[in-house]
């Protein structure tokens, strides 16, 4: 393997490969002390060696997110999507980059990074800028049986949530954990898969650019152990966003229930089986069961690996899906 890096330069104009913690709008060396490497699964070569956070690094972030969230929870809707929407066009900017990094960082084809994960990620970011302006709360009248009182309710953001990624999707998972939390007012500290940091840790640069308040979006990385489960169970925090294997989700739901009760939100893996009967488009549905399986490299919690074809026709669909798969090219060209 490469020796490895603490810095990555990129040429002028470019933005740089961060390896360090991103707190209180600025990137900071971890108090920890944990350093682990980050690999290019196509040569397995080290890229970078990033610094992992322990208890200090995420107090420190929690306090820059509870700092910050007095300044967003008083934002205007509309101040909040305009920082959305000048995000989305700054990672529109750098998208070339940013594929490039996602594609060696994850492994996957350099084509699919772009028009897949960071296509979607500015459409992401689009998105919620545009419910930041438009979530009301509603006004009830008469009440009591009287014209002269009325009844309303109000929205109002959590506060601190805690956000844990996996690493298939990196950048895309992020942004859909970031996207509704900022477009609310919320604050955020959250967690890089210690398999893929890169892509999205780069994004500190375009936060601060972007105008949001130092310590709107507070970016750590690290593995569930120390990292995530210092998040999970942080009284800071109001609320923890999960997406990986339901083993952890366990985890996180008890975290909650053995300090402050946050609110979870767990999105978590599973097989979705596909079904082919006798009586389907046999090229359709083999084009469906190799796009589900390999898509991504079949890094994706519903592809398709498990399949139930009825026996009628089983040899024929067989033989189609091998044919499919005999297409496949593999090696570091087609993993960058």
């Amino acid at each position: 393997m490469a020796a490895s890096v603490d810095h990555v330069p990129y040429a002028v104009g470019k933005l740089p490969l961060e390896t360090q913690l991103f707190i209180g709008g600025k990137y900071v060396d971890a108090k920890s002390g944990i350093k682990f490497d980050t690999i290019d699964p196509a040569t397995e070569e080290v890229i970078a060696t990033m610094h992992g956070a322990g208890k200090e690094d995420i107090d420190d972030a929690v306090a820059a997110a509870t700092s910050a969230f007095e300044i967003t929870k008083r934002m205007s809707g509309s101040e909040r999507r305009n920082c959305l929407l000048k995000l989305a066009d700054l990672i529109e900017k750098h998208r070339s980059q940013l594929a490039e990094i996602e594609s060696r960082d994850n492994g996957k084809p350099q084509h699919i990074a772009d028009t897949v994960d960071i296509m979607y990620v500015i459409e992401c970011f689009r998105y919620y800028a545009g419910w930041a302006d438009k979530v009301g709360g509603k006004v009830l009248m008469p009440t009591h049986n009287s014209n002269s009182t009325f009844a309303y309710t109000m929205h109002e953001p959590v506060g601190v949530c805690g956000q844990i990624i996996p690493w298939n999707f990196p950048l895309l998972m992020a942004a859909w954990k970031l996207g509704p939390a900022l477009a609310m007012g919320c604050t955020t500290v959250i967690k890089l898969s210690e398999k893929t940091p890169l892509s999205a840790l780069m994004l500190g640069h375009l936060f601060n650019e972007a105008g949001f308040p130092a310590g709107t979006v507070n970016i750590v990385n690290g593995y569930g152990n120390p990292t995530g489960d210092l998040i999970a169970r942080h009284p800071g925090i109001r609320k923890v966003a999960f997406t990986g294997s339901s083993f952890v989700g366990h985890k996180i739901v008890m975290a909650s229930a053995e300090t402050n009760l946050k609110k979870v939100s767990l999105e978590l893996g599973g097989k979705s089986a596909l079904i082919v009967c006798k009586d389907a488009d046999l090229d359709e549905a083999a084009t469906a069961a190799h796009v589900g399986l390999f898509l991504n490299m079949g890094q994706c919690c519903v592809a398709s690996s498990r399949i139930f074809v009825q026996e009628d026709i089983a040899e024929a669909f067989t033989a189609k899906v091998v044919n499919l798969a005999k297409t496949l090219r593999q090696g570091a060209s087609e993993g960058h």
